[in-house]
């Protein structure tokens, strides 16, 4: 059988960065060895410190870097996540983000049995940057357009029918914000009519907030806008054990982005404590957007090996583990 050879870029960044991808990239090689595939791995720079040392946070070669990879690996940037993974997602048109949230064994959380994914617009409402400032006053423009609600409703049913998920939940504001979640809502409803055999509902945005703590059980396939999607995926996260345990994608039809919910942690960065698994499960969602199910599978089973047995774990999750510590343990189980 013919090895199957991926491009693969990585942006480290900034603060913990560094230390999550160098754990994300041990684990990925391990794999490539016991398996038909040939990874090669491309640093790029982006961040704080790329722009103090060259006036830019985001190079162009950077940019060219991830267009000529097959998919890329991004860990966390600090002050400047503006200017580097919001031109990122609207410059390739990443328009889907995609945040699963899970509880895995022996991690401490508050959501009971909770599965759900969070399909978020990736390109529009706030987030497009436009508007003005003044002394006294701002003025930003959400923008929503039928073309973007139409295919990011469209990936929210295909997930859903793909993973045999039984419903999904178009999350809005219409009852205020009606010329732009109005528009939304319409689409969505127009599109889940082709999905006849899954369960559609619509829930206002903070009522969707306060269920989510109430009865998290609820929920499967959430389809919503950009900002209400940033916010919903941290609550939900926080249901399922933190930041340390929120991969994420940002998903187009040529490129794709995965990377770690969580920032940069300046307050642990540089101490080997941080936890890789975000990480780890950012590569293997990236595995399975390439095709290769199976490898994206065994990372998830490799994890959960490791959370079950309990013996190696970081700070956040109650052990006492170091990154590279957690890194090696998963590659023991692969």
């Amino acid at each position: 059988m013919k090895m199957k050879r991926y491009r693969i870029a990585t942006i480290p960044g900034d603060g913990i960065g560094p230390e999550v991808m160098s754990a994300a990239v041990s684990v990925l090689e391990t794999l490539a060895e016991n398996r038909n595939l040939a990874l090669e791995f491309v640093e790029l720079q982006a961040g704080d410190k790329t722009k103090a040392e060259t006036g830019v946070a985001l190079p162009e070669e950077t940019l060219r870097g991830v267009e000529q990879s097959d998919a890329c690996l991004f860990a966390a940037v600090g002050e400047t996540a503006k200017e580097v993974i919001l031109p990122l997602r609207q410059g390739l048109d990443l328009y889907v983000n995609l945040r699963p949230a899970k509880v895995y064994p022996n991690v401490p959380h508050v959501g009971g049995d909770v599965d759900l994914v969070i399909v978020r617009e990736n390109t529009e409402g706030l987030y497009r940057m436009i508007g003005d400032r003044g002394p006294d006053w701002g003025v930003s423009m959400r923008v929503i357009t039928r073309r973007a609600s139409e295919r990011i409703a469209r990936f929210a049913f295909d997930l859903a029918r793909r993973e045999r998920r039984r419903r999904v939940t178009c999350v809005h504001k219409a009852n205020v914000l009606d010329t732009t979640c109005g528009l939304f809502v319409e689409t969505c409803r127009n599109v889940a009519a082709a999905y006849p055999e899954i369960e559609y509902e619509e829930m206002i945005v903070d009522a969707c907030a306060m269920k989510l703590i109430l009865t998290p059980g609820h929920f499967d396939v959430l389809v919503t806008t950009n900002m209400f999607g940033d916010i919903l995926s941290d609550e939900a996260a926080g249901l399922v054990g933190g930041l340390g345990m929120a991969p994420s994608g940002n998903i187009g039809e040529k490129h794709a982005i995965f990377e770690p919910v969580h920032g940069t942690a300046p307050d642990i960065a540089g101490r080997g404590v941080a936890n890789p698994l975000a990480m780890i499960l950012s590569a293997g969602m990236m595995l399975e957007w390439l095709g290769e199910r199976d490898a994206a599978a065994a990372i998830e089973e490799a994890v959960i090996k490791v959370l079950r047995k309990g013996e190696t774990l970081t700070p956040d999750l109650g052990g006492s583990a170091r990154t590279e510590e957690v890194a090696a343990a998963v590659q023991r189980e692969l």
